[in-house]
């Protein structure tokens, strides 16, 4: 791509993220900061983006997962750090647990349930719980009443806005999902949506 033409691409990149800085802005902002308080409107519009973001999310967790042949689910890139199945399990934890509680739904399994799940290595099993927990996260957020969003809650130790809670565990996710990506293309595996 020609210089000029990448400034031009950057350019309209910027533009696009401010743009989409400011429409947030200006729907979150009641009588008080935007920081400080939302209308049930601007949260439903918040919770709809969450919820969008977690079905692409969940297809490409489930993309990975079934990519992935079995015999590379206890792989890892060094000692200390998370082998394939166990970033895998701490999404569906995540799913079960994180991605609703943070916006004050339920989660769909206790502490000591979720426990053992990072000891999962199992393909199947490794995909049926990504299923469900992507699931129940849909479907706890999906019934969260938007007028319920629009103060703060604690989250992860800091009262916080519902942008900065869904920007929180999105963010989170998608760390997950990026080092996932770095283990197939390690391994030799092209995720399913780049072929």
């Amino acid at each position: 791509m020609p210089v000029s033409t990448f400034r031009v691409a950057r350019r309209r990149f910027a533009s696009i993220g401010l743009a989409v800085i400011a429409s947030t802005l200006l729907l979150t902002t009641s009588t008080a900061s935007a920081q400080d308080v939302m209308t049930k409107e601007s949260a439903a519009v918040v919770k709809a983006a969450f919820l969008a973001d977690l079905e692409v999310m969940r297809g490409k967790f489930i993309g990975l997962a079934q990519a992935f042949p079995a015999d590379k689910y206890t792989w890892r890139p060094m000692d200390g750090v998370r082998s394939v199945s166990e970033v895998l399990m701490l999404i569906a934890s995540e799913g079960y647990g994180f991605a609703p509680t943070g916006l004050g739904g339920k989660a769909g399994l206790t502490r000591e349930e979720m426990a053992p799940l990072s000891k999962v290595t199992d393909k199947a099993q490794v995909i049926d719980h990504l299923t469900k927990g992507f699931a129940h996260a849909k479907k706890e957020i999906e019934s969260i009443d938007p007028a319920t969003l629009t103060g703060k809650r604690r989250v992860m130790g800091q009262d916080r806005a519902l942008p900065d809670i869904v920007i929180a565990i999105g963010g989170d996710m998608h760390e997950h999902l990026g080092q996932l990506i770095a283990y197939a293309r390690t391994n030799h595996i092209v995720p399913p949506w780049s072929k």
